[in-house]
């Protein structure tokens, strides 16, 4: 059975659901009276709904909908709490303060309302990425593992810093990352003439949390939070050689020595993190996915907006969204 959702139930619950109402000649009900007139129900509702209603009534059917679809889990809870205890903090736990900043940037009247607007965020943020592991094809995952997909690499590093500070002048930074180049280079060259990388690491490399190792980080991988430039320098190289160029990062510059590789992983073993990068992947590419996602979460759940002025209102502003996440 289709649900009629209501826009503003609230409001009207609020001026029609408490006491005696009176009537006007017409039959409706009045909110106010005036000498020369009267403000009915319908009057209010009316202008209500033409300047809000359509952003309450989107927050209205996504509950309805997610809190059916959705259990509240304690990963849930939990990353509310934490939230609330961030927000709270900002204003050094002050209730009062608390309250009227939510009252402001939220429009929200209390805690319990702010955490009824995170769960419904929440929610949406699982409808999206639902929507888009749905949209993940075999060929994708496939392409994704022949191409992507590595064993784990062992790597040293002999780590050069240029010496800067603020205060230096344009051509005192470019002086700084010559010099650190140029002494990079010597290491390199040291090497080339049979000195061990872990001595030349443990006397040179400005990695102090690796030099004292000999240089090394251990087995790193894709999801290793190395930059670029060096995971790719790495992937590149030969086991049991070293770049003979230094590799250049936000860092300084980098020697590394590829000194083990793994098997790559089967497929199946690491399909559930290939389709968690590529969903990161397309959200981040297409902003306009999750908003297609909750819109094809409405329309599966048969959605029918009754009131004309309210589904123009909708259509609209979800044109309006996904031209806006197009354009930009």
């Amino acid at each position: 059975m289709k649900k009629i959702l209501i826009c503003l139930c609230l409001v009207l619950l609020l001026v029609t659901g408490c006491g005696k109402v009176p009537k006007l000649e017409n039959g409706q009900e009045a909110v106010v009276s005036l000498k020369d007139g009267d403000i009915s129900v319908d009057d209010l509702y009316n202008e209500l709904k033409d300047k809000y209603a359509v952003s309450i009534l989107v927050d209205m059917i996504d509950r309805e909908i997610l809190n059916k679809k959705y259990e509240t889990t304690k990963e849930e809870t939990d990353d509310i709490d934490s939230k609330v205890a961030q927000m709270k903090a900002q204003y050094d736990n002050d209730q009062t303060q608390f309250l009227t900043a939510i009252q402001q940037y939220f429009g929200v009247q209390d805690e319990e309302e702010l955490r009824e607007l995170l769960s419904l965020d929440y929610k949406r943020g699982l409808a999206i990425d639902d929507y888009v592991r749905s949209t993940i094809t075999d060929d994708e995952i496939n392409d994704y593992y022949d191409n992507t997909v590595i064993g784990d690499i062992k790597v040293s590093h002999i780590l050069i810093k240029p010496v800067t500070n603020d205060s230096m002048t344009t051509e005192e930074k470019e002086q700084a990352e010559e010099e650190a180049l140029q002494k990079a280079e010597e290491v390199i060259t040291k090497l080339k003439n049979g000195e061990n990388f872990a001595d030349l690491a443990k006397e040179y490399s400005d990695d102090t949390g690796s030099a004292d190792n000999g240089g090394s980080l251990g087995y790193i991988n894709r999801n290793s939070n190395m930059v670029d430039e060096f995971m790719d320098a790495a992937i590149a190289l030969e086991t049991g050689k070293y770049t003979t160029e230094p590799v250049k990062s936000t860092y300084g510059y980098h020697i590394i020595l590829k000194e083990d590789q793994k098997e790559k992983p089967e497929l199946d073993a690491v399909k559930d993190d290939i389709i968690d990068t590529l969903q990161e992947e397309k959200l981040a590419a297409d902003n306009k996915l999750q908003y297609q996602a909750l819109i094809k979460l409405r329309e599966d759940n048969n959605m029918e907006i009754q009131d004309d002025s309210l589904k123009s209102q909708y259509n609209t502003l979800m044109n309006n969204l996904l031209t806006m996440q197009e354009q930009s």
